[in-house]
């Protein structure tokens, strides 16, 4: 049976018909649960019901940023007891490493639970994350088809979490030299190779912690059992990426797009904004690393004397872990004389703002990150250069794709073996983007990234994902024809 879309008074579209019904069980970490929600807002405006899987201490927020509608809803899990795992603490935002990692023993506790939800729901399918490689087999068995839904680029998953990456079952890790390389039958693109320092980070996700299966395991598993994969982007960006991943697991890759935020409706909070409205249009850097990426001392004191050199205003957000005082930690990480020499073009801030309103303000003109896909995605959709300096994981892959294949923004120049930059490495990404528009290369960066804003703009475009996407999962629950 075929959905029909009707349009809606203010333009989008909904379906005059809610068959199918999707269970959403990300990671208990909100850079994995965001894009599920995301995922979630945008199919249940096609009239998809959402029943949304997640660790109590979350469901108020998800909730928070979930579209309300009759036909979605979360669900509260039961949390087990897990030996060193604070209670209540049940999300990567407010755990150390080691204590995440503990999420995942958490997970699996909770497999006889998830069988009885699951049987209870009924869902036609469940969207499902890394960390849950038994699920697959658990959802078989209760008839339940099961979509892994990667919330990282392909090029990612192509680069690192294949089955070429590690051909022949072992217990030995990849060296740092074979994780600098593509694995076996990498298409041929940009990426070439990575550097030591990044290699090096990537060993992370082949190593074992409480008893459990690598990263790498987790997901190659759940890449091969599950029924299709969804990866959140597009022909467009990555098509090369997205055939090799094809052709390692050998099913179907759905694709959902980029992803694009909807606008915020709210106000941009005043203080912000009389701040910025001190300034030109487009001469603002607005520097960010998201909620759970950290900089050291030293990196902090050499990103703002880099900033500081820039003779440009701007505004920096840091976090840091929790448990940790920022104002002590800023004080030990601020050059001397610093705070006198840009208190007039300068501003430091520690916890959470409105990032997308900010973005969108006119004055903004540079969005200095840690690559983080989503970060990059608005940037672009609000006309900001970005300059990308990645800390760990994907983010390294995301700021190849983005300076490399997609010529939209530039990267940090840093040490091959221990990632160090210093502030003219900053200064000097800036001014690349921030240059004058007729030089090369900010004129080439700057017409690539007007070339995806107007991708990324389009509604038709960006709609036709979703749409495709429900119309591929009503095939695959037999709830339409062939």
């Amino acid at each position: 049976m075929a959905m029909a879309y009707e349009e809606n008074s203010n333009g989008s579209t909904t379906s005059s018909s809610s068959l199918l019904h999707v269970a959403m069980f990300p990671f208990f970490a909100f850079g994995h649960i965001s894009p599920f929600v995301q995922l979630s807002n945008k199919l249940s405006l096609l009239g998809v019901k959402i029943s949304f899987l997640s660790a109590p201490a979350n469901v108020n927020r998800i909730n928070s940023m979930l579209n309300p509608s009759p036909d979605t809803q979360v669900i509260p899990l039961t949390f087990p007891k897990v030996e060193g795992l604070p209670p209540g603490l049940e999300s990567t935002a407010d755990l150390s490493p080691a204590e995440s990692e503990l999420l995942r023993v958490a997970l699996d506790l909770m497999q006889p639970q998830i069988k009885n939800v699951l049987s209870e729901l009924k869902p036609h399918f469940v969207f499902f994350d890394f960390a849950q490689d038994w699920l697959p087999s658990l959802a078989s068995e209760l008839g339940i088809k099961t979509i892994f839904f990667s919330v990282f680029v392909a090029l990612s998953t192509a680069f690192l979490t294949i089955p070429s990456r590690l051909p022949e079952p072992t217990s030995q890790s990849p060296t740092v030299d074979e994780l600098k390389k593509p694995p076996s039958g990498f298409p041929n693109t940009s990426v070439k190779s990575v550097k030591t320092f990044e290699a090096r980070n990537f060993l992370y996700i082949f190593k074992n912690f409480n008893g459990k299966p690598s990263v790498y395991d987790a997901v190659v598993s759940g890449l091969t059992n599950c029924d299709a994969i969804l990866a959140k982007t597009c022909y467009e960006m990555e098509g090369p990426y997205i055939d090799y991943v094809k052709q390692q697991f050998n099913k179907p890759v759905l694709l959902i797009g980029p992803i694009v935020p909807e606008p915020r409706s709210e106000k941009l909070e005043e203080k912000w904004a009389y701040w910025l409205d001190q300034f030109g249009e487009k001469s603002v850097i607005y520097c960010s690393f998201g909620s759970e990426t950290f900089l050291n001392e030293n990196q902090i004191k050499e990103l703002l004397l880099g900033l500081e050199l820039t003779n440009l205003p701007f505004f920096v957000v840091l976090n840091f872990p929790a448990n940790i005082d920022f104002s002590v930690e800023l004080n030990k990480a601020l050059p001397d004389g610093f705070s006198e020499r840009v208190k007039n073009r300068g501003v430091i801030h520690s916890g959470w703002v409105q990032q997308q309103k900010i973005l969108a303000h006119k004055s903004i003109g540079c969005f200095l990150c840690h690559a983080g896909f989503s970060s990059i995605i608005e940037a672009l959709v609000n006309d900001c250069q970005v300059v990308m300096l990645p800390q760990k994981g994907d983010q390294f892959l995301n700021s190849k794709l983005v300076s490399g294949d997609l010529k939209a923004g530039v990267e940090v120049n840093r040490r091959d073996e221990d990632g160090f930059f210093g502030k003219e490495d900053i200064k000097k990404a800036v001014e690349m983007v921030m240059a004058n528009v007729d030089e090369e290369p900010a004129k080439s960066i700057r017409e690539n990234q007007k070339k995806w804003k107007e991708f990324l703009q389009n509604g038709k475009i960006q709609e036709n994902f979703v749409k495709d996407l429900v119309k591929e999962m009503e095939l695959m629950a037999g709830l339409q024809a062939p």
